[in-house]
Protein backbone atom coordinates (compact mmCIF):
# COMPACT_ATOMS: atom_id res chain seq x y z
CA UNK A 1 0.00 0.00 0.00
CA UNK A 2 1.74 2.96 -1.06
CA UNK A 3 1.78 6.33 1.17
CA UNK A 4 3.11 9.53 1.19
CA UNK A 5 6.43 11.23 2.73
CA UNK A 6 5.99 14.55 1.61
CA UNK A 7 2.70 16.55 0.55
CA UNK A 8 2.15 19.60 -1.30
CA UNK A 9 -0.54 22.21 -1.24
CA UNK A 10 -4.73 20.52 -0.61
CA UNK A 11 -7.33 20.19 -3.38
CA UNK A 12 -8.71 22.91 -1.89
CA UNK A 13 -6.40 25.43 -1.68
CA UNK A 14 -5.41 25.04 -5.77
CA UNK A 15 -8.96 25.28 -6.22
CA UNK A 16 -9.20 28.60 -4.49
CA UNK A 17 -6.40 29.69 -6.58
CA UNK A 18 -7.98 28.70 -9.92
CA UNK A 19 -11.17 30.44 -9.39
CA UNK A 20 -9.29 33.62 -8.82
CA UNK A 21 -7.30 33.24 -11.80
CA UNK A 22 -10.87 32.23 -13.64
CA UNK A 23 -12.45 35.71 -12.61
CA UNK A 24 -9.42 37.99 -13.67
CA UNK A 25 -9.34 36.26 -17.43
CA UNK A 26 -13.17 36.42 -17.52
CA UNK A 27 -13.01 40.27 -16.94
CA UNK A 28 -10.36 40.67 -18.79
CA UNK A 29 -11.60 39.04 -21.91
CA UNK A 30 -14.84 40.92 -21.71
CA UNK A 31 -12.68 44.46 -21.80
CA UNK A 32 -10.24 43.22 -24.80
CA UNK A 33 -14.34 42.44 -26.73
CA UNK A 34 -15.00 45.87 -26.25
CA UNK A 35 -12.05 47.72 -26.40
CA UNK A 36 -10.01 45.77 -28.97
CA UNK A 37 -6.32 47.42 -29.82
CA UNK A 38 -7.11 50.25 -27.05
CA UNK A 39 -7.46 47.23 -24.38
CA UNK A 40 -4.36 45.10 -25.68
CA UNK A 41 -2.51 48.39 -25.03
CA UNK A 42 -3.52 49.18 -21.68
CA UNK A 43 -3.00 45.52 -20.25
CA UNK A 44 0.42 45.75 -22.44
CA UNK A 45 1.21 48.87 -20.11
CA UNK A 46 0.03 47.61 -16.67
CA UNK A 47 1.41 43.81 -16.98
CA UNK A 48 4.33 44.87 -19.37
CA UNK A 49 5.57 47.97 -18.94
CA UNK A 50 5.34 47.91 -22.98
CA UNK A 51 3.16 50.16 -25.48
CA UNK A 52 5.57 50.06 -28.59
CA UNK A 53 4.01 52.04 -31.97
CA UNK A 54 2.83 48.49 -33.02
CA UNK A 55 2.81 45.20 -31.41
CA UNK A 56 3.70 43.95 -34.76
CA UNK A 57 6.88 43.41 -35.97
CA UNK A 58 8.05 44.95 -38.87
CA UNK A 59 9.66 43.15 -41.81
CA UNK A 60 12.86 45.92 -41.35
CA UNK A 61 12.66 45.28 -37.67
CA UNK A 62 12.99 41.36 -37.72
CA UNK A 63 15.43 41.46 -40.36
CA UNK A 64 17.49 43.91 -37.64
CA UNK A 65 17.30 41.60 -35.16
CA UNK A 66 18.05 38.46 -36.89
CA UNK A 67 21.47 40.03 -38.55
CA UNK A 68 22.55 40.58 -34.31
CA UNK A 69 21.87 36.88 -33.77
CA UNK A 70 25.23 35.42 -33.19
CA UNK A 71 26.26 32.23 -35.41
CA UNK A 72 26.62 29.85 -32.61
CA UNK A 73 22.87 30.43 -31.40
CA UNK A 74 21.70 30.32 -35.20
CA UNK A 75 23.65 26.85 -35.17
CA UNK A 76 21.96 25.50 -32.22
CA UNK A 77 18.59 26.88 -33.00
CA UNK A 78 18.55 25.11 -36.55
CA UNK A 79 20.12 22.13 -34.88
CA UNK A 80 16.89 21.95 -32.93
CA UNK A 81 14.32 23.17 -35.27
CA UNK A 82 15.98 20.00 -37.53
CA UNK A 83 15.33 17.52 -35.03
CA UNK A 84 11.75 18.85 -33.98
CA UNK A 85 10.74 19.41 -37.75
CA UNK A 86 12.06 15.75 -38.72
CA UNK A 87 9.68 14.50 -36.07
CA UNK A 88 7.05 16.71 -36.83
CA UNK A 89 6.91 15.47 -40.95
CA UNK A 90 6.86 11.53 -39.48
CA UNK A 91 4.32 12.11 -37.58
CA UNK A 92 1.93 13.75 -40.20
CA UNK A 93 3.67 11.09 -43.02
CA UNK A 94 1.28 8.93 -39.85
CA UNK A 95 -1.79 10.48 -41.73
CA UNK A 96 -3.05 9.35 -44.55
CA UNK A 97 -6.23 10.41 -46.62
CA UNK A 98 -7.98 6.82 -47.26
CA UNK A 99 -10.69 6.01 -49.39
CA UNK A 100 -12.78 2.67 -49.48
CA UNK A 101 -15.47 1.03 -50.96
CA UNK A 102 -17.42 0.12 -48.20
CA UNK A 103 -20.00 -2.16 -49.94
CA UNK A 104 -20.31 -2.17 -53.70
CA UNK A 105 -21.13 1.38 -55.03
CA UNK A 106 -20.78 2.98 -51.87
CA UNK A 107 -17.69 4.87 -51.45
CA UNK A 108 -16.49 6.24 -48.36
CA UNK A 109 -13.55 8.72 -47.38
CA UNK A 110 -11.30 10.51 -44.83
CA UNK A 111 -9.45 13.48 -46.14
CA UNK A 112 -6.91 15.36 -43.71
CA UNK A 113 -7.13 19.30 -43.98
CA UNK A 114 -4.87 21.79 -41.98
CA UNK A 115 -6.39 24.45 -40.21
CA UNK A 116 -7.00 27.66 -42.22
CA UNK A 117 -4.91 29.93 -39.23
CA UNK A 118 -3.28 29.51 -35.87
CA UNK A 119 -1.74 31.69 -33.38
CA UNK A 120 0.64 30.56 -31.48
CA UNK A 121 2.06 32.08 -28.00
CA UNK A 122 5.81 31.92 -26.83
CA UNK A 123 5.87 32.33 -23.45
CA UNK A 124 8.45 34.77 -21.61
CA UNK A 125 8.30 36.59 -18.48
CA UNK A 126 11.65 35.09 -16.24
CA UNK A 127 12.37 32.97 -19.17
CA UNK A 128 12.16 33.30 -22.73
CA UNK A 129 10.92 30.21 -23.79
CA UNK A 130 13.07 30.18 -27.05
CA UNK A 131 11.77 26.08 -28.07
CA UNK A 132 8.06 27.16 -28.07
CA UNK A 133 9.13 28.21 -31.40
CA UNK A 134 9.59 25.86 -32.69
CA UNK A 135 7.09 23.37 -31.14
CA UNK A 136 4.20 25.42 -32.34
CA UNK A 137 5.16 27.70 -34.87
CA UNK A 138 7.26 24.44 -36.70
CA UNK A 139 4.71 22.36 -36.12
CA UNK A 140 1.68 24.00 -37.55
CA UNK A 141 3.83 25.14 -40.71
CA UNK A 142 4.51 21.48 -41.26
CA UNK A 143 1.21 20.58 -40.82
CA UNK A 144 0.28 22.84 -43.61
CA UNK A 145 -1.29 25.80 -41.75
CA UNK A 146 -1.54 29.14 -44.12
CA UNK A 147 -1.31 31.64 -41.52
CA UNK A 148 0.81 31.33 -38.34
CA UNK A 149 0.91 34.25 -35.92
CA UNK A 150 2.37 34.69 -32.92
CA UNK A 151 2.75 36.35 -29.96
CA UNK A 152 5.83 36.82 -27.16
CA UNK A 153 5.95 38.99 -24.33
CA UNK A 154 9.00 41.45 -23.96
CA UNK A 155 11.41 40.84 -21.06
CA UNK A 156 12.37 43.84 -18.82
CA UNK A 157 10.85 46.28 -21.56
CA UNK A 158 13.03 44.92 -24.28
CA UNK A 159 12.48 42.40 -27.51
CA UNK A 160 13.78 39.02 -26.48
CA UNK A 161 15.67 38.98 -29.96
CA UNK A 162 16.77 35.61 -30.12
CA UNK A 163 13.36 34.33 -29.69
CA UNK A 164 11.99 36.61 -32.22
CA UNK A 165 15.16 35.13 -34.24
CA UNK A 166 13.77 31.80 -33.27
CA UNK A 167 10.43 32.15 -33.97
CA UNK A 168 10.69 33.93 -37.79
CA UNK A 169 13.49 30.39 -38.14
CA UNK A 170 9.91 28.66 -37.66
CA UNK A 171 7.84 30.24 -40.38
CA UNK A 172 6.08 33.06 -38.56
CA UNK A 173 3.74 34.78 -40.85
CA UNK A 174 3.07 37.76 -38.36
CA UNK A 175 4.93 38.61 -34.60
CA UNK A 176 3.89 40.49 -32.39
CA UNK A 177 5.46 41.60 -29.22
CA UNK A 178 2.33 40.73 -26.44
CA UNK A 179 2.32 38.75 -23.53
CA UNK A 180 -0.02 37.09 -21.27
CA UNK A 181 -4.26 37.39 -21.32
CA UNK A 182 -3.95 40.09 -23.75
CA UNK A 183 -2.21 38.23 -26.13
CA UNK A 184 -4.51 34.58 -26.53
CA UNK A 185 -7.32 37.38 -26.22
CA UNK A 186 -6.18 39.20 -29.36
CA UNK A 187 -4.87 36.53 -31.78
CA UNK A 188 -8.75 34.43 -30.56
CA UNK A 189 -10.94 37.47 -30.61
CA UNK A 190 -9.09 39.91 -33.28
CA UNK A 191 -8.99 43.72 -32.89
CA UNK A 192 -8.67 46.48 -35.36
CA UNK A 193 -4.87 45.50 -35.94
CA UNK A 194 -5.03 41.51 -35.43
CA UNK A 195 -6.75 39.72 -37.47
CA UNK A 196 -8.72 36.40 -35.15
CA UNK A 197 -7.45 32.93 -35.81
CA UNK A 198 -8.89 29.75 -35.97
CA UNK A 199 -6.83 28.37 -33.19
CA UNK A 200 -4.52 29.58 -30.21
CA UNK A 201 -1.99 27.16 -29.12
CA UNK A 202 1.07 26.96 -27.07
CA UNK A 203 1.93 26.31 -22.81
CA UNK A 204 1.94 29.35 -20.39
CA UNK A 205 1.28 30.18 -16.95
CA UNK A 206 -2.04 29.66 -15.31
CA UNK A 207 -3.27 32.92 -16.26
CA UNK A 208 -2.43 31.72 -20.09
CA UNK A 209 -4.24 28.46 -19.84
CA UNK A 210 -7.26 29.61 -18.29
CA UNK A 211 -7.81 31.96 -21.26
CA UNK A 212 -7.71 29.26 -23.74
CA UNK A 213 -10.07 27.45 -21.24
CA UNK A 214 -12.51 30.17 -21.56
CA UNK A 215 -11.68 30.94 -24.90
CA UNK A 216 -12.53 27.28 -26.38
CA UNK A 217 -15.33 26.97 -28.72
CA UNK A 218 -14.96 30.70 -30.09
CA UNK A 219 -11.83 29.30 -31.10
CA UNK A 220 -9.92 25.85 -31.34
CA UNK A 221 -7.47 25.38 -28.81
CA UNK A 222 -4.39 22.39 -28.58
CA UNK A 223 -4.68 21.72 -25.12
CA UNK A 224 -4.68 23.22 -21.76
CA UNK A 225 -1.01 23.21 -20.81
CA UNK A 226 -0.75 25.38 -17.56
CA UNK A 227 2.14 24.97 -15.23
CA UNK A 228 4.70 22.43 -15.93
CA UNK A 229 4.29 18.99 -13.85
CA UNK A 230 7.51 16.57 -13.68
CA UNK A 231 7.24 13.11 -11.87
CA UNK A 232 10.46 10.90 -11.35
CA UNK A 233 9.90 6.96 -10.96
CA UNK A 234 12.72 5.77 -8.89
CA UNK A 235 13.59 2.49 -7.68
CA UNK A 236 16.69 0.72 -5.44
CA UNK A 237 19.09 1.64 -8.53
CA UNK A 238 18.28 5.16 -9.01
CA UNK A 239 20.58 8.17 -8.07
CA UNK A 240 19.34 10.70 -5.62
CA UNK A 241 21.58 13.46 -7.45
CA UNK A 242 19.62 12.42 -10.98
CA UNK A 243 16.12 12.81 -9.06
CA UNK A 244 16.85 15.92 -7.18
CA UNK A 245 18.45 17.64 -10.28
CA UNK A 246 15.78 16.15 -12.63
CA UNK A 247 12.74 17.58 -10.51
CA UNK A 248 14.19 20.62 -9.25
CA UNK A 249 14.84 21.69 -12.68
CA UNK A 250 11.81 21.63 -13.86
CA UNK A 251 10.25 23.26 -11.02
CA UNK A 252 12.01 26.48 -11.78
CA UNK A 253 9.80 27.13 -14.79
CA UNK A 254 7.23 28.50 -11.87
CA UNK A 255 5.83 28.81 -8.21
CA UNK A 256 2.91 26.55 -8.96
CA UNK A 257 5.15 23.98 -10.90
CA UNK A 258 4.57 20.54 -9.67
CA UNK A 259 7.15 17.88 -9.03
CA UNK A 260 6.58 14.41 -7.43
CA UNK A 261 8.96 11.48 -6.78
CA UNK A 262 7.50 7.93 -6.47
CA UNK A 263 9.41 5.20 -5.51
CA UNK A 264 9.89 1.56 -4.75
CA UNK A 265 12.53 2.30 -1.93
CA UNK A 266 12.34 4.72 0.94
CA UNK A 267 16.22 4.65 0.99
CA UNK A 268 16.23 6.45 -1.82
CA UNK A 269 13.44 8.64 -2.08
CA UNK A 270 14.91 10.18 1.70
CA UNK A 271 17.93 10.81 0.24
CA UNK A 272 16.35 12.48 -2.86
CA UNK A 273 14.58 14.50 -0.22
CA UNK A 274 17.92 15.46 1.25
CA UNK A 275 19.25 16.32 -1.58
CA UNK A 276 16.70 18.54 -2.77
CA UNK A 277 17.84 20.46 0.28
CA UNK A 278 21.16 20.15 -0.63
CA UNK A 279 21.19 21.67 -4.54
CA UNK A 280 18.75 24.59 -3.09
CA UNK A 281 21.75 25.98 -1.28
CA UNK A 282 23.68 26.55 -4.48
CA UNK A 283 20.64 26.54 -7.18
CA UNK A 284 20.99 29.96 -9.25
CA UNK A 285 17.21 29.81 -9.82
CA UNK A 286 16.20 28.18 -6.51
CA UNK A 287 14.13 31.37 -4.94
CA UNK A 288 11.35 29.56 -7.51
CA UNK A 289 12.28 26.24 -7.38
CA UNK A 290 12.33 26.02 -3.83
CA UNK A 291 8.66 27.55 -3.61
CA UNK A 292 7.29 24.88 -6.18
CA UNK A 293 9.06 22.34 -4.50
CA UNK A 294 7.65 23.67 -0.79
CA UNK A 295 3.97 24.27 -1.54
CA UNK A 296 3.67 21.37 -4.72
CA UNK A 297 6.31 18.60 -4.09
CA UNK A 298 4.96 15.59 -3.19
CA UNK A 299 6.99 12.23 -2.50
CA UNK A 300 5.19 8.66 -2.88
CA UNK A 301 6.30 5.08 -1.21
CA UNK A 302 5.19 2.22 -3.69
CA UNK A 303 5.56 -1.40 -2.86
CA UNK A 304 6.39 -2.19 -6.29
CA UNK A 305 6.68 -1.40 -10.08
CA UNK A 306 2.44 -2.50 -10.06
CA UNK A 307 1.76 0.15 -7.45
CA UNK A 308 3.59 2.36 -9.17
CA UNK A 309 2.06 2.43 -12.21
CA UNK A 310 -1.55 2.71 -10.52
CA UNK A 311 -0.08 5.90 -8.40
CA UNK A 312 1.63 7.07 -11.62
CA UNK A 313 -1.66 7.41 -13.39
CA UNK A 314 -3.66 8.91 -10.54
CA UNK A 315 -1.62 11.85 -11.71
CA UNK A 316 -1.45 11.51 -14.68
CA UNK A 317 1.42 14.27 -15.01
CA UNK A 318 2.57 15.66 -18.42
CA UNK A 319 6.48 14.82 -17.65
CA UNK A 320 7.52 11.20 -16.30
CA UNK A 321 11.16 10.32 -16.15
CA UNK A 322 11.58 6.79 -15.39
CA UNK A 323 14.72 6.22 -13.35
CA UNK A 324 14.24 2.26 -12.43
CA UNK A 325 16.65 -0.70 -13.66
CA UNK A 326 13.56 -1.69 -16.36
CA UNK A 327 11.80 1.39 -17.68
CA UNK A 328 10.52 -0.35 -20.39
CA UNK A 329 7.99 -1.76 -18.23
CA UNK A 330 6.16 1.68 -17.57
CA UNK A 331 6.48 2.02 -21.56
CA UNK A 332 4.39 -1.09 -21.78
CA UNK A 333 2.20 -0.36 -18.69
CA UNK A 334 1.91 3.72 -18.05
CA UNK A 335 -1.32 4.80 -19.96
CA UNK A 336 -1.90 8.60 -18.50
CA UNK A 337 1.34 11.05 -19.59
CA UNK A 338 1.99 13.65 -21.75
CA UNK A 339 5.78 12.83 -22.42
CA UNK A 340 7.44 9.82 -21.37
CA UNK A 341 11.51 9.90 -20.52
CA UNK A 342 13.04 6.25 -20.30
CA UNK A 343 16.35 5.73 -18.58
CA UNK A 344 18.66 8.17 -17.00
CA UNK A 345 19.95 8.65 -20.32
CA UNK A 346 17.45 11.15 -21.23
CA UNK A 347 15.61 13.81 -19.09
CA UNK A 348 12.67 16.29 -19.49
CA UNK A 349 15.30 19.29 -20.31
CA UNK A 350 15.77 17.20 -23.96
CA UNK A 351 12.19 16.77 -24.63
CA UNK A 352 11.66 20.33 -23.43
CA UNK A 353 14.64 21.89 -25.88
CA UNK A 354 16.08 19.85 -28.48
CA UNK A 355 15.03 16.40 -29.05
CA UNK A 356 12.75 16.62 -31.21
CA UNK A 357 9.23 15.89 -29.34
CA UNK A 358 6.86 18.42 -28.80
CA UNK A 359 7.26 20.13 -25.01
CA UNK A 360 3.44 21.90 -25.02
CA UNK A 361 1.61 18.71 -23.40
CA UNK A 362 -1.17 18.45 -21.29
CA UNK A 363 -1.47 19.32 -17.12
CA UNK A 364 -3.80 19.23 -15.07
CA UNK A 365 -4.89 15.23 -15.63
CA UNK A 366 -5.49 16.75 -19.13
CA UNK A 367 -2.77 13.38 -19.86
CA UNK A 368 -5.98 11.21 -18.99
CA UNK A 369 -8.13 11.96 -22.60
CA UNK A 370 -5.29 13.52 -24.85
CA UNK A 371 -1.84 13.83 -25.39
CA UNK A 372 0.08 16.69 -26.40
CA UNK A 373 0.73 18.94 -29.36
CA UNK A 374 1.19 17.51 -32.50
CA UNK A 375 1.01 17.93 -36.21
CA UNK A 376 -2.22 16.36 -36.18
CA UNK A 377 -3.75 18.89 -33.72
CA UNK A 378 -3.56 21.08 -36.48
CA UNK A 379 -5.21 19.10 -38.66
CA UNK A 380 -9.05 18.39 -39.32
CA UNK A 381 -9.89 14.88 -40.37
CA UNK A 382 -12.92 14.94 -42.34
CA UNK A 383 -14.93 12.05 -44.31
CA UNK A 384 -17.08 12.71 -47.35
CA UNK A 385 -19.17 9.83 -48.97
CA UNK A 386 -20.20 9.17 -52.27
CA UNK A 387 -22.87 6.12 -53.58
CA UNK A 388 -21.84 5.08 -57.57
CA UNK A 389 -25.52 2.90 -57.41
CA UNK A 390 -28.85 4.35 -58.02
CA UNK A 391 -29.86 0.71 -57.31
CA UNK A 392 -27.36 0.88 -53.49
CA UNK A 393 -29.07 4.55 -52.79
CA UNK A 394 -32.32 2.75 -52.71
CA UNK A 395 -31.29 0.26 -50.65
CA UNK A 396 -29.49 2.09 -48.30
CA UNK A 397 -32.20 4.57 -48.61
CA UNK A 398 -35.01 1.60 -47.31
CA UNK A 399 -32.58 0.80 -43.99
CA UNK A 400 -32.37 4.29 -43.30
CA UNK A 401 -35.93 5.18 -43.84
CA UNK A 402 -36.65 2.71 -40.85
CA UNK A 403 -33.72 3.63 -38.71
CA UNK A 404 -34.96 7.14 -38.85
CA UNK A 405 -38.38 5.91 -38.30
CA UNK A 406 -37.26 4.04 -35.05
CA UNK A 407 -36.24 7.88 -33.51
CA UNK A 408 -39.35 9.17 -34.77
CA UNK A 409 -37.22 11.84 -37.46
CA UNK A 410 -39.68 12.25 -39.97
CA UNK A 411 -37.87 14.56 -42.41
CA UNK A 412 -34.90 12.27 -42.44
CA UNK A 413 -36.76 9.37 -43.15
CA UNK A 414 -38.24 11.45 -46.09
CA UNK A 415 -34.50 11.84 -47.38
CA UNK A 416 -34.33 8.58 -47.35
CA UNK A 417 -37.47 7.68 -49.26
CA UNK A 418 -37.28 10.13 -51.98
CA UNK A 419 -34.08 8.21 -52.82
CA UNK A 420 -36.04 5.38 -52.72
CA UNK A 421 -39.01 6.30 -55.02
CA UNK A 422 -36.31 8.20 -57.15
CA UNK A 423 -33.93 5.11 -58.03
CA UNK A 424 -36.28 1.99 -56.93
CA UNK A 425 -37.10 -0.30 -59.11
CA UNK A 426 -36.40 1.04 -62.13
CA UNK A 427 -38.50 -1.33 -64.26
CA UNK A 428 -41.95 -0.30 -63.08
CA UNK A 429 -41.49 3.63 -63.89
Amino acid sequence: MSYKLKNGKSQEEIKQSDEKVSQIVSDTIKTIEAEGDKALRDLSVKFDKWSPESFKLSDEEIESIVNDIPQQVKDDIAFAQNNIQRFAEAQKNSLKDFETENSPGVILGQKNIPVDSVGCYIPGGRYPMIASSHMSILTAKVAGVKRVIACTPPIDGKIPETTVYAMYKAGADEIYILGGIQAMGGMAIGTETIDSVDMIVGPGNAFVAETKRQLFGRVGIDLLAGPTETLVIADETSEPEMIATDILGQGEHGPTSPGAIISTSEAIAEAALKEIERQLQTLSTADIASESWENYGQVIIVKDEAEAVIEANKLAFEHVEVLTKEPDYFLNHLTNYGALFLGPETNVAYGDKVIGTNHTLPTKKAACYTGGLWVGKFIKTVTYQRITSEEQSAAMGEYAARLCGYENFAGHAEQALLRVRKYGDKGNK
